[in-house]
């Protein structure tokens, strides 16, 4: 029995765990440094051919973004009843679908961004410099208004019939209610941006850099779940800006403030959350 005892014990430990599970995998010494901040102006970017490929990407998935989510939009808006077409889910799921296959191609790229606040949100927290920030937001704002052109080029007609997608705030809210809809929204997309793209968790977990597309579209698709009922759901003021322009009606730029203001306030609060309270930044010693 003694010997069988041993064989028992022998076996038991002949495979130890190589991976740590649950919390085991978080106490575990990693070699890790924080990324220095990038600087503020770097004006060496701008003679790299990289830089303007991501700014190209940015065009390129804003354009794209805005024609397969403006174009669900439109079909829904011209079904003569609701079991005719997607439906609110539907355009949900345009929406964070486009984010979710268009980040997982571009963020080898640009990052990724496809939103000027997202942009602004990484920015504030010194993942990219001003100069790229800008020409990213620029890049995307042309790319949302050329999306949106191709809309209206291929249903002129429906296209200004049926609002051409712009964000306005619903009958039956205040302009207060939808400033704090994009805020939250946005708090929450931007957020998730941080928390599925931050160097700490891809240098200890090897499989979240493959899957940050993931929750970040799931995030797009809840938040419009939430928020077309109120504002149609901007937090991307590229998206917003586009589908105003095309569709130029007095409307669609009453509220249109709501649409930059919000999604950039979100963005920051986000930010701030993430790099001070969630990484404790600020607080950390500097060896």
């Amino acid at each position: 029995m003694e010997g069988k005892e041993e064989d028992v014990n022998l076996g038991a430990n002949k495979f130890p765990e190589r991976q740590p599970i649950g919390t085991a995998a978080q106490t575990e010494n990693k070699d890790y440094k924080e990324p220095p901040p990038a600087p503020f102006f770097e004006p060496g970017e701008l003679k790299s051919w990289s830089f303007y490929r991501a700014g190209i990407a940015e065009f390129i998935a804003t354009f794209l973004f805005l024609y397969i989510t403006v174009l669900t939009v439109m079909g829904v808006k011209r079904s003569p009843n609701a079991c005719a077409s997607v439906g609110i889910q539907g355009i949900a799921w345009a929406f964070g679908g486009m984010i979710f296959a268009l980040v997982y191609c571009t963020a080898g790229i640009s990052g990724g961004h496809i939103n000027p606040a997202v942009t602004f949100g990484l920015f504030l927290a010194r993942k990219l410099s001003l100069t790229r920030a800008l020409f990213y937001i620029v890049m995307q704002c042309l790319g949302a208004i050329c999306g949106a052109g191709v809309v209206k080029g291929f249903q002129p007609g429906p296209y200004q019939a049926n609002g051409g997608g712009a964000n306005v705030v619903a009958h039956g809210y205040t302009k207060g209610s939808g400033l704090g809809a994009e805020i939250v929204g946005t708090f929450v997309l931007v957020y998730t941006v941080f928390s599925a793209t931050d160097a700490k968790r891809s240098a200890r977990d090897s499989h979240v850099p493959i899957l940050a597309p993931l929750p970040i579209g799931f995030a797009v698709f809840l938040v419009h779940l939430a928020t077309i009922p109120i504002t149609g759901t901007g937090i991307n003021p590229a998206r917003s800006l586009g589908a105003a322009i095309i569709y130029n009606k007095g409307h669609a730029w009453n509220d249109h403030w709501i649409f930059w203001v919000g999604p950039f306030i979100g963005a920051a609060l986000a930010a701030l959350y993430h790099q001070i309270v969630i990484r404790a930044i600020p607080f950390k010693s500097k060896t």
